[in-house]
């Protein structure tokens, strides 16, 4: 179950939506897979996304037994659907598993996602397209780690004899100021602060200022690590959106 409404600003905005999409459609999911199971006797493997948003003001690193202390209406309602999960695992005998992944990047990322917003602008800057790249807290820190790599985390955790719950991360930490300047580096664009602009109304009213994954469960049980560091994952994003504005002239 891959689906939400996943962008915590959005959240703030829409938050009744974003818990009926988030919270309430797992629990919808879990439901029908237990009645299909009671009805057909075949077993069906769940996987929920949980998120590092879940941890928020937790104090770093975090693992599978760090209370939470979410800061959004998504990480609460990723919250509820974690619980949810258990609680269908333990009730009914659903194999369900939740993968507490931290940020996983990659080239597809939504271009709404501070991420993505980074290295697209850094490639319209570059092209001479656009001239400010405007961003909130640049202060805050998170454990950035390519996408491919947590997916084979969730097939790893579907190939198990008992379903459990595992954080995905690097185990490393860094601010929204190290990806800037390893963007705008990658771009060939020595001096990034001519082009950043920090406007007040991407600042978050509750903000999560360190996330750091534990991720030692994870590589003790299902034999998994990380494989691509930030510096590498900042070089995809920011030369694939390169390329793809060469398509676009």
């Amino acid at each position: 179950n891959l689906a939400a409404q996943s962008h915590v600003k959005v959240s703030f905005d829409s938050p009744v939506y974003t818990a009926n999409v988030t919270g309430l459609g797992t629990l919808r999911i879990l439901e029908a897979i237990k009645d299909f199971q009671s009805l057909d006797g075949k077993q069906i493997r769940f996987y929920q996304a949980s998120s590092s948003e879940m941890f928020g003001s937790a104090p770093p690193p975090q693992n599978e037994k760090t209370p939470f202390h979410p800061r959004s209406v998504y990480g609460i309602s990723k919250v509820f659907a974690h619980y949810s999960t258990i609680n269908y695992r333990e009730a009914y005998g659903v194999f369900a598993c939740s993968g507490i992944l931290f940020n996983h990047e990659s080239e597809r990322r939504g271009e709404t996602f501070v991420t993505r917003k980074i290295t697209r602008a850094v490639a319209q800057i570059a092209s001479g397209n656009e001239q400010k790249l405007f961003l909130g807290n640049l202060d805050v820190k998170r454990d950035w780690g390519y996408a491919p790599n947590y997916v084979e985390a969730m097939w790893l955790m579907l190939q198990q004899d008992k379903p459990d719950d595992f954080v995905i991360g690097t185990g490393e930490t860094h601010s929204v100021r190290e990806f800037v300047e390893l963007a705008f580096e990658f771009a060939g664009i020595k001096n990034w602060k001519k082009y950043v602009v920090i406007d007040p109304q991407y600042y978050r009213p509750t903000e999560v200022n360190v996330l750091q994954a534990d991720p030692s469960k994870a590589r003790r049980i299902l034999g998994w690590k990380p494989k691509t560091k930030l510096k590498d994952l900042v070089k995809i994003m920011v030369e694939a959106d390169i390329r793809e504005l060469k398509k676009v002239r």
